[in-house]
């Protein structure tokens, strides 16, 4: 049984991920922001999981949720940085600020939050593998969503950078999980959405894939396919 700290557990990917991990015995610490959706995991799964309230963004809160973790659980074996927002459809200059600064404090600052106070136990244990979920966006552009493709480019150039800095047998990949009909796809494709797989279909893909990641695939822009 591995254990698997997931990002933004509560929707979408995370949501998806979280339900096959643990068809698949695994262990899952999630975080999301929505009180009644981490509610509905707390009862659906019981015992052996942990999910709890905690905007990635906040580097307080972060630390927090990670100091009480590794206390109560140790490192974790596989750390999957999936929370992300992305802007509503518009040219880059009919974004607001406010806007734009939401994802790059969640899309990046978030990642790197999460990284701070996780990855160190992992390297003192000397084991682990951290996921940093990019998009077809963060190698490719498009227009009108010019801020999220900011945040995953970033995202691409900092997964590279922390594996030339981690040692042996710890790994930080970027991953394009592809094109899935999540809420997130939705809002930029419409309902043109529903000609991909959905989430839960993904996750049983994705979750083998990202349980047989380790040190050999470390600093590799990776694709669930």
């Amino acid at each position: 049984m591995k254990t698997a700290l997931i990002t933004g557990a509560t929707r979408g990917l995370g949501r998806a991920m979280t339900e096959e991990f643990i068809r698949l015995g695994h262990a899952v610490l999630g975080c999301g922001r929505s009180e009644s959706e981490l509610g509905k995991l707390r009862r659906g799964f019981g015992q052996g999981h942990e999910f709890d309230r905690v905007d990635v963004a906040s580097d307080d809160q972060v630390q927090a949720w990670a100091k009480r973790l590794l206390k109560s659980r140790g490192a974790p074996d596989l750390v999957l940085n999936n929370a992300a927002v992305i802007n509503r459809n518009a040219p880059l200059w009919k974004v607001s600020a406010e806007e734009f600064g939401l994802v790059i404090d969640v899309n990046i600052k978030g990642v790197a939050n999460v990284i701070r106070h996780f990855v160190p136990m992992m390297i003192e244990r000397g084991s682990g593998v951290v996921v940093n979920f990019s998009s077809g966006w963060g190698r490719s552009t498009d227009a009108e969503v010019a801020p999220y493709c900011a945040a995953k480019w970033a995202i691409e150039g900092l997964t590279r950078a922390l594996a030339q800095e981690l040692p042996a047998n710890v790994a930080a990949i970027a991953l394009n999980p592809g094109i899935i009909n999540t809420d997130m796809l939705q809002s930029c494709f419409g309902g043109s959405a529903s000609a991909y797989p959905s989430a839960e279909q993904w996750a049983r893909k994705a979750a083998p894939f990202l349980l047989a990641l380790g040190p050999r695939h470390n600093g590799q822009s990776l694709t669930v396919t």
